[in-house]
């Protein structure tokens, strides 16, 4: 089975890409789905810790052939120039059984502003920095949290998913949520 790794919200910061780089090793994940803001820390947040936004495009594209990336609101023309893998798309669909996960930033779809799903489906977004796991009477929302900016007194974090089990985790890959759709 492939497993995959999902983060969001690195925001520039060459402290947790290295980190998020270094749980990507650890995790031994086959494929690495970012949601967005990769590069830019966004008028609203302080700068994150390491600001390098260089170095990040360094890691990341270090690992272009294992990445899947959904644009987020801080992602623009010039991103895409300097990244070697796509990063301007709106969203990617993905299939867990049956069952369609919508992943996407989340600046445009949320919980409160679904796209088209079906009941049971999976919207899988970041942009909020806040872990979410919310069960809905339609549709499942999903939050992997930020690596870099969390809030709310979150932890820097990520999901996995592997077995048709999510996980999320704070940076050294401690599991604090597991969640499987039944």
């Amino acid at each position: 089975m492939m497993k995959l790794m999902i983060a969001s919200d690195i925001h520039g910061s060459a402290y947790y890409g290295e980190k998020l780089i270094q749980a990507f090793d650890k995790e031994k994940a086959d494929r690495l789905l970012l949601l967005g803001d990769l590069l830019y820390h966004g008028p609203r947040n302080d700068l994150p810790e390491d600001y390098r936004p260089k170095r990040v495009i360094e890691l990341l594209n270090g690992l272009k052939a294992h990445i899947l990336c959904v644009r987020g609101n801080c992602e623009a023309e010039v991103d895409q120039a300097v990244l070697e893998f796509p990063v301007l798309a709106e969203y990617c669909v993905l299939w867990l059984g049956g069952r369609m996960i919508f992943a996407t930033h989340g600046h445009r779809f949320d919980k409160d502003n679904p796209p088209p799903l079906h009941k049971g489906d999976i919207l899988l977004y970041g942009h909020t920095h806040v872990p979410l796991c919310e069960v809905g009477e339609t549709f499942i929302s999903l939050n992997p949290g930020s690596v870099s900016i969390p809030k709310e007194n979150s932890p820097h974090s990520y999901m996995t998913l592997e077995d048709g089990l999510f996980k999320w985790k704070d940076i050294e890959g401690d599991t604090y949520r597991s969640f499987a759709p039944d």
